[in-house]
């Protein structure tokens, strides 16, 4: 199984997922948007959500690749600014806080 840094840098999204990415994660705030998207009432560690994130991006994006209908643009940049925004926190975190 692949490492988190690793899953994160092979991640490939269109040219346009990962602009909006760059653009909204100024505004990301992991006590709104992590709880709204993971739907808790605990914030997870950062490597927890992270692997929660993932689940819900690769679903996310297979609805995205299918065509669906069901596709939602908002809600996976949403997902992916937490992942990143998430990232960016591991990278920080001292290790017991990961």
């Amino acid at each position: 199984m692949l490492d988190i840094q690793t899953r994160l840098h092979t991640l490939k999204r269109p040219k346009l997922l990962a602009r909006s990415v760059r653009f909204g994660l100024d505004d990301y705030r992991r006590d709104i948007h992590l709880r709204r998207l993971l739907q808790c009432d605990t914030l997870p560690r950062p490597a927890v959500a992270i692997m929660r994130l993932f689940d819900l991006e690769a679903e996310m994006n297979g609805l995205r690749e299918a065509k669906s209908g069901n596709y939602a643009v908002a809600k996976h940049v949403e997902i992916l600014i937490a992942l990143a925004g998430e990232a960016q926190l591991l990278q920080t975190a001292t290790p017991d806080a990961r």
